[in-house]
């Protein structure tokens, strides 16, 4: 468990005293809901976030970090050119904070793999959207990173992680699993076995595409839900995208869909209830409609062409995720009770269903923004 926010370890306040402007009785507390790193708030002379990556699913954290400062200094380099057309917007990049007395970036220690990320002030972020206008921003925020890094070469960056967000290799591992189940399947876990058949043969659908050259590979942040785009807490704009472990060469598509995946459905992706999960259509409309405001000119027509396929594929390939890990006895993802991931996996799979029932309907919103 993390330690408590008035009574932080003793070891986190001296992790912390080796990054700059950190020090042994700085205020430590916890910060964010994410399910993989842990995550806290240094409150010493100029606040920042101290990480611990999980190195079980990082398992080499410096090329992490070199993905990390390869974007930074990639995006510093572009917002401080004067031609670079800023819109009257704020947008702000992570910035990796130095150790106190090295050029280093990071920390092992305790057995862990420490690193400081400037904290992002006077912004907010947001789990579930409560407007079409926030959507519109979430939108924008992830179309403005991904112009920004538009012509980072992708041999400039490391394959963090192998086999992320291919979900042929997650249907794979899925059926591995499976054939080493000492049990058989019952109750819920038959439904959602059911869920994952009926749709075999669209799960390598992106894959397909990449592999005949309709699909390129970029660089992406490739973890871009709702509560990863900061917001500025007076205007509501979106202002940075964080949370930047995952960046690495992929498809866009990916981040599309998984931006769509989390901000179209009202419930959250921690809903107690799966089957009243659904897909909001006008969240979807906004949140393309920001995007394709900052990033229209870097897609392709054969990108055009997938969209629906992502936004379908996303929360299909994250559902058999979280089922997997909970027929395995959830060993990745964190949960608080032991049939939380599967009901995540319900959660997925419900949203992916809304999606197919409002196919034409989605089809009809991404025909009208392309043209």
């Amino acid at each position: 468990m993390s330690p408590s926010a008035e009574q932080p370890h003793q070891d986190l306040r001296g992790i912390a005293s080796r990054f700059e402007g950190g020090s042994a009785s700085a205020r430590i507390r916890p910060l964010g809901n994410g399910n993989v790193n842990d995550t806290f708030l240094v409150e010493g002379s100029e606040p920042f976030v101290m990480q611990r990556l999980n190195t079980a699913v990082f398992r080499q954290p410096q090329q992490v970090m070199h993905n990390l400062l390869a974007v930074s200094r990639h995006i510093d380099h572009k917002l401080s050119d004067p031609a670079e057309p800023m819109e009257g917007r704020r947008w702000e990049m992570p910035r990796v904070i130095k150790l106190r007395h090295s050029d280093g970036h990071w920390v092992e220690a305790e057995g862990g793999f420490w690193r400081g990320i400037s904290y992002i002030g006077a912004a907010e972020s947001v789990d579930v959207l409560s407007s079409n206008r926030q959507a519109l921003e979430v939108g924008y925020g992830l179309g403005r990173f991904h112009q920004l890094i538009s012509d980072l070469p992708c041999d400039q960056l490391k394959d963090t992680l192998e086999g992320f967000h291919i979900a042929p290799g997650y249907l794979a591992n899925h059926d591995d699993v499976c054939a080493g189940l000492e049990r058989e399947l019952q109750g819920q876990d038959v439904l959602c076995q059911q869920f994952i058949e009926q749709r075999r043969d669209f799960i390598p659908t992106l894959e397909q595409a990449k592999a005949s050259g309709e699909l390129v590979l970029r660089p992406i942040h490739g973890d871009p839900k709702v509560n990863n785009l900061m917001l500025d807490a007076d205007s509501g704009r979106a202002i940075a995208l964080v949370d930047l472990d995952t960046v690495k060469p992929g498809l866009v598509h990916y981040d599309i869909g998984d931006c769509l995946r989390s901000g179209c459905n009202q419930l959250g992706e921690e809903a107690t209830d799966p089957a009243a999960v659904t897909f909001d259509l006008q969240r979807c409309e906004a949140i393309l409609t920001g995007y394709l405001n900052a990033a229209r000119t870097s897609l392709s027509e054969a990108d055009f062409d997938y969209l629906f396929a992502a936004i379908r594929l996303i929360p299909l390939e994250l559902g058999l995720r979280f089922f997997t890990d909970h027929l395995q006895g959830n060993t990745y993802f964190k949960v608080n009770h032991p049939m939380q991931n599967l009901l995540r996996a319900q959660v997925q799979f419900n949203l992916c269903a809304s999606i197919e029932a409002q196919e034409l309907e989605i089809r009809s919103i991404i025909q009208r923004l392309r043209l």
